[in-house]
């Protein structure tokens, strides 16, 4: 098979969708990669790497966009629609239950879409979305100490305070991998962590694996509204896998939060899960409401592109080995798992939903 690599073409997005190591197995297994030259610069890895690997460096995204499989990170943007075509398999992040037009524009493309945040393993976790919700998790509070600075328009507090002054009050909404890391992080740097699910299995859980000033709560309307009004930094990282996230942090919470506090809302490349959010980029990351600083960048790993990239392609090359020698329908075939990954197919919506957030028709895939 013809798999092309082009170039990530984001606000500030810096990561590839595959390393020279993978193209190396791919051609060992007789495939042919286009790599669209520079596609590998945000995350230091240069066209003789991936020449000497085996790719074919091509000089245009169309030339990538042309081969038969399109390997990326993020999904297609509005000048990328026209690549999309009916007879491409495209594997990748995809978010179209926040996406309506781009989950029309591949409808009326007809192209094979698969994404990478709805493929599942056997026991039902969601592994290309996993190390990808690690970096993420852990950078939220990284992102969320740097905006609570004052300079940064913050209210100008440490996470861990010091002795004789207390420490920041830190709440994670959700505690599946992107709270888990978020609250080891926070834990990490001395903080007050409250995390809050609605599995209560989960938080015994956690409360057995992450040790320090850890509180958990069952999550509620009323729960979340009394500890967002005491919190320092508000994590957002409720996923709802291939639908919108729901709102579960309201306007009148976060209006009751102290001015300069933070909200990182992880979710956002789903909706989010704040009703005060929207897309941010790495550019311009943030922007205030009722005093409150909002960071809503929905690539936020593209910000650590050399880590994050490697560990996406550990999880990925897998899958796109198994895609580049069977074929998207062979391989469905042989693993059901993919096919929780297929979002389109010949013109339809195939996951249910992402066509219920925009009303359009679901048609499931047979096998």
């Amino acid at each position: 098979m013809i798999v092309g690599v082009p170039k990530e073409i984001k606000n500030n997005e810096y990561r590839v969708a595959m390393t020279p190591a993978g193209v190396r197995q791919l051609v060992e297994q007789g495939h042919k990669v286009l790599v669209e030259t520079n596609a590998g610069d945000g995350s230091r890895f240069t066209d003789e790497q991936y020449a000497s690997a085996g790719a074919r460096i091509v000089p245009t995204a169309a030339d990538a966009w042309g081969a038969e499989m399109v390997v990326k990170v993020k999904e297609p943007i509005a000048v990328e629609y026209p690549f999309l075509r009916s007879d491409l398999l495209l594997f990748t992040f995809l978010h179209l239950a926040a996406e309506e037009a781009l989950t029309k524009a591949m409808v009326d493309s007809g192209v094979t879409g698969i994404a990478y945040e709805t493929v599942e393993a056997p026991d039902g976790s969601l592994p290309l979305l996993t190390p990808m919700s690690e970096v993420a998790g852990r950078m939220s509070i990284q992102v969320g100490a740097h905006f609570l600075e004052r300079s940064h328009q913050g209210r100008g507090v440490l996470l861990g305070g010091v002795a004789g002054v207390s420490a920041a009050n830190v709440v994670v909404i959700g505690g599946g991998v992107v709270g888990t890391n978020s609250a080891q992080m926070a834990l990490g740097l001395g903080a007050n962590v409250t995390i809050l699910d609605t599995n209560l299995d989960r938080l015994r859980y956690l409360e057995h694996v992450l040790h320090g000033r850890l509180t958990t709560l069952a999550s509620n309307s009323y729960n979340i509204a009394e500890v967002v009004r005491n919190a320092d930094l508000v994590v957002g990282s409720v996923l709802v896998r291939g639908a919108r996230a729901p709102r579960l942090v309201t306007r009148e919470m976060i209006s009751t939060m102290n001015p300069g506090s933070v909200v990182v809302d992880v979710a956002v490349d789903q909706g989010g899960c704040v009703e005060t959010i929207h897309v941010t980029t790495h550019s311009d990351p943030t922007y205030i409401i009722d005093g409150v600083v909002h960071y809503g960048v929905a690539n936020m790993p593209g910000a650590v592109p050399r880590t994050s990239t490697m560990a996406l392609s550990n999880a990925t090359l897998p899958y796109v080995l198994r895609l580049a020698r069977l074929g998207a329908k062979d391989a469905m075939a042989k693993d059901p798992g993919l096919v929780k990954g297929l979002n389109t197919f010949e013109g339809h919506v195939t996951y249910k939903a992402v066509a219920e957030a925009f009303g359009m028709e679901f048609v499931a895939y047979e096998a």
